[in-house]
């Protein structure tokens, strides 16, 4: 079992979303989906927005890896206009959906919303798309994942990620090593077949 902690707004978990549910079935390990978001971890740590709009070389290095990145990935690539992308309604959603069979392919559609398409992804109407296009009940699971108990987990599982130590994304857990980036994922997965 691997605990993939990941933030929908984030172009580095973009490139996880994409690649794990593959990796993972080659290794034969279940993957737990940990979605989460970032802003107030961030901002535990005295941060109004992502490291890479503080930091402006940062930030430039970051646009350009990522046009790199999704080259060796093989995946579609469009800068968002704006980052980061404020991505509550498809994080409850995704919380909601966590151990049911769509919550990859949910996962990857907001994300390529985001990261290929530079579409708003938090508007009710963009998550409806999104799960209308998946063939599911979008009226029953937008009520669901708007009501007061998910905004509660959605809370809870981000005091959740701060109480791990989680300063980023994407971050993996295998029991209780933590392997942090995109580029640690294979790590992550290798360390299950040495226990």
């Amino acid at each position: 079992m691997i605990d993939f902690w990941f933030e929908l707004g984030s172009n580095y978990s973009y490139l996880s979303v994409m690649r794990i549910e593959e990796l993972a079935r080659r290794a034969g390990v279940a993957i737990r989906w940990q979605p989460f978001l970032l802003g107030p971890i961030f901002a535990s740590f005295g941060w109004e927005t992502s490291p890479f709009v503080l930091q402006k070389e940062k930030g430039a290095y970051v646009w350009k890896d990522m046009v790199r990145q999704c080259k060796k990935y093989g995946l579609a690539w469009k800068q968002p206009t704006v980052f980061p992308r404020r991505a509550v309604l498809p994080t409850r959603v995704a919380l909601y959906a966590a151990e049911k069979p769509w919550i990859g392919a949910f996962c990857k559609a907001v994300m390529l919303k985001n990261f290929a398409a530079d579409d708003d992804i938090d508007a009710e109407e963009s998550v409806r798309a999104v799960l209308d296009a998946l063939q599911l009940p979008a009226a029953e699971i937008l009520r669901e994942a708007q009501s007061a108990e998910q905004r509660s987990q959605l809370r809870a599982q981000t005091e959740k990620a701060k109480a791990l130590g989680i300063f980023g994304a994407p971050m993996f857990f295998v029991k209780q090593e933590m392997y942090w980036g995109n580029d640690r994922l294979e790590d992550a997965l290798a360390s299950l077949g040495e226990a």
